[in-house]
């Protein structure tokens, strides 16, 4: 352990990785056609039960704000001190702490003895100081998240799909990230994030400084990285989009294709710009705008409305709204995610979905339950990264020994197979 933390951290680490990707890349291992990308959540070396949160955090700082407000209401009257409101806690404690010296107040403490009032507003005032600095501490530890642990304040509470406790409660942990071409790991993330979709691009940017090529032709993901942006960011990159549509497997059911309220499911008119609902009426366009996500990416939604909902006999099984309907619709997203739709069930779009459920699946499979990597034995981020790339430089080596004894080096895909 003393030499992965003196020797081994972070860039180091990681540079000897990107070192074995290209010699595996040189051997004819792998190549830079396809990489299948997957996350998992890995169990922090944390206590279960040492959650911060952030909304318990905001709520009792704004009640001590209160309470600091009305105690130097409190105080101003109390000793005629004239202090404007904005003034500190530390101000208020100073100036009390003067008047203790000149009024020769001894501070008492324990049983038996009586303080004087000045010491009990001058405690209250360092009692109320500590938990400013605390909670103050919290809101900078917290940065975009909504919880960290006190044992390990890197890690996020999240829900882990194997849960020991079988009860779904959250535990503290790290959303791990994959990249995987020809069986072998060729890079490697690990965040606080616990969605999938804010993942991918830190990823992609945190190969391309570490590989000798930079990147790969076709990506392929499952529904948990569909965004706007994730489309946008690899179509800048001229990589090839190969994303499961969230709503993928709901739009081959019956039930979803006869439903002619759905938005998905009403004809659109690209020349007037309407779509026309199953009674008949027209969804015009109202207005433009923005929506901006936790990255800070921007994304055009355009509102749309229903020109005569209010005696419509069909509302009831259209919408719940008092007045007219409205959809909203991200007109770039609609066609990205059609792009990729139609390459996901196109015959090479089915081998790599395969591929990537073999591929990325089978790396984490691999992972957790042969070298039972369930939870980490370091903490921070920076100790759990180095953690992560030493197991998947031994995965590469025993990958590379297994592919020579099966006589499969240089197979980078599995066929499909034919009933």
């Amino acid at each position: 352990m003393e030499f992965i933390k003196h020797r081994l951290q972070g860039e180091v680490a990681e540079n000897l990785f990107y070192q074995l990707v290209d010699y595996l890349q040189d051997l004819g291992e792998i190549d830079t056609a396809n990489v299948f990308i997957d996350g998992t959540k890995i169990e922090a070396n944390a206590n279960r039960y040492s959650f911060v949160w952030k909304k318990s955090t905001n709520k009792y700082e704004a009640k001590l704000d209160i309470k600091i407000s009305e105690m130097q209401k409190e105080l101003n009257c109390r000793y005629l001190l004239g202090i404007p409101s904005e003034a500190t806690i530390e101000e208020y404690l100073d100036i009390l702490k003067s008047l203790a010296n000149d009024q020769n107040i001894t501070f008492v403490h324990g049983r038996g003895k009586r303080k004087t009032q000045l010491q009990r507003d001058i405690e209250t005032l360092e009692s109320y100081l500590i938990r400013q600095t605390k909670y103050a501490g919290y809101n900078t530890t917290f940065r975009d998240r909504n919880s960290f642990s006190k044992t390990d304040t890197d890690a996020t509470f999240m829900r882990m799909k194997d849960d020991r406790m079988m009860n779904g409660q959250l535990k503290p942990g790290y959303n791990l990230q994959l990249a995987v071409t020809g069986e072998y790991i060729v890079g490697v993330d690990v965040n606080s994030e616990r969605s999938d979709k804010q993942t991918l691009i830190p990823l992609l940017d945190r190969m391309e400084k570490g590989m000798k090529e930079k990147r790969f032709e076709a990506v392929t993901l499952d529904a948990g990285y569909e965004s706007e942006e994730n489309y946008k960011t690899l179509k800048s990159r001229n990589q090839a989009a190969y994303i499961k549509p969230q709503n993928y497997e709901k739009s081959k059911t019956r039930k979803y294709k006869t439903n002619a309220y759905l938005r998905e499911n009403m004809p659109y008119d690209p020349l007037t710009d309407t779509y026309t609902c199953p009674a008949g009426h027209l969804f015009t366009y109202i207005y433009t705008t923005k929506k901006r996500n936790s990255s800070g990416f921007e994304s055009t939604i355009t509102v749309y409305e229903c020109n005569n909902c209010t005696h419509c006999p069909q509302k009831s099984q259209c919408t719940r709204a008092k007045g007219n309907r409205r959809i909203s619709v991200s007109k770039d997203f609609i066609a990205l995610r059609q792009e990729s739709l139609e390459r996901i069930t196109s015959e090479k779009g089915k081998i790599l979905r395969l591929n990537r459920s073999i591929q990325s699946e089978g790396a984490f499979g691999v992972l957790k339950q042969d070298y039972r990597f369930k939870r980490y034995a370091r903490r921070g981020t920076t100790n759990v990264f180095t953690e992560t790339i030493l197991y998947s430089i031994a995965y590469n080596i025993n990958k590379l020994h297994a592919k020579i004894k099966r006589k499969l080096s240089g197979v980078t895909l599995h066929p499909l197979k034919s009933a």
